[in-house]
Formats: structure tokens, sequence, C-alpha cells
């Protein structure tokens, strides 16, 4: 029975041994990316307008820039914004990975930061909607826009991890209660 509960705990440290790196690729993809359209954006503003058609892996605004210099800065500004916005959740994931505890998994600070990514979702499908808005107002003038903001998704992250925020918050003040009584 013990042996089996070993293999269970190194199983375990495993898993988030290997979600950690995960995380820590995943972050600093998004960094890329945000990176890389930032830079692209900038080189079809100052350098060259043909740079808005391929601003990041295909994603085409030429039409949009075409259509109106002011749309453009404000699409690619919503695109930037939602972009960074992710790099900050896995940031913030990244975060708890690093102090997280299998013995005391519910403290302040995991808390806190999923209270925090709970918001910053709230904030990018808000974000996310008024781009998708802005995107369908394009399309009914005519405006070739292929781009998923995904609002609908990050909205339902968002109430999850709210949940998932105040089960962590019950935890931790249970969990410092039964310290102080022990």
């Amino acid at each position: 029975m013990h042996h089996q509960s070993v293999n269970m705990q190194t199983q375990q440290k495993n898993i988030l041994t290997f979600m950690k790196v995960l995380f820590w690729i995943i972050f600093i993809g998004l960094c890329i990316k945000t990176g890389a359209i930032i830079i692209s954006v900038f080189v079809s503003l100052f350098v060259n307008d043909i740079a808005s058609r391929d601003l990041y892996e295909g994603l085409d605004l030429s039409a949009v820039k075409a259509f109106s210099d002011l749309q453009y800065y404000q699409m690619v500004t919503l695109l930037i914004t939602v972009n960074a916005l992710k790099a900050y959740m896995a940031f913030l994931v990244v975060k708890i990975f690093q102090r997280f505890n299998l013995a005391s998994p519910f403290n302040e600070m995991a808390s806190k930061h999923l209270s925090l990514i709970s918001f910053t979702a709230l904030a990018t499908a808000v974000i996310s909607f008024i781009a998708n808005t802005q995107a369908r107002w394009l399309m009914k003038r005519g405006v070739t826009i292929d781009l998923n903001w995904g609002y609908q998704e990050l909205l339902f992250f968002a109430g999850v991890m709210y949940i998932i925020a105040h089960v962590f918050q019950k935890g931790t003040e249970l969990q410092s209660e039964n310290e102080l009584t022990v």
C-alpha cells in the first residue's frame, strides 16, 4: 500500500513538472507572438504597407488598412491587447506553479493569482467581444477579415476561473483555521 502511495506522489510531481514546463512554453510562445505582431504592425505603419498582409502566421489585415487607417489602428491595438492579456494569464499560471505545494495547496498567493486570472480573462473576453463587433461591422462594409476572437470561450473560461478562485479562497480560509486548531 505504501509503495502505491509513493508511486502516486511521484506521478503527481511528474505531472506538475510537465505542466510547469508546458505553461512556461505557452507563456514564452504568447510573448513571442505578441512581440511579432507589434513588430509587424510597426513595419506596416512606418516602413512598408505590404506588411499588413502577413502580420503573424498569415494574418492578413491589408483589407482593413486599405479601408481605413483608423480602423486598422483600432484592430491591431485590440489584437495586441488580447494577445498581451493572454500572455499575462499564462504568466500568472507560471507564478502559481512556481510556489505550488501539494502538501498545502491552498494559499493566499494561489488564490490571489487565480482571481487575477479570472478578471484578466473577463477583460480579455470583453475586449475580444469589442473586436469581434468591430470585425462584423467591417465585414458588413465589404472588408474581408479572417480573425476569430473567441470571446465566448474566454467568457466561459473567466467564469470557471472565478469559481475556482472562490473555491481556493474558501480552501485557504479552511486550511488556515485547521492549522490554527492543530
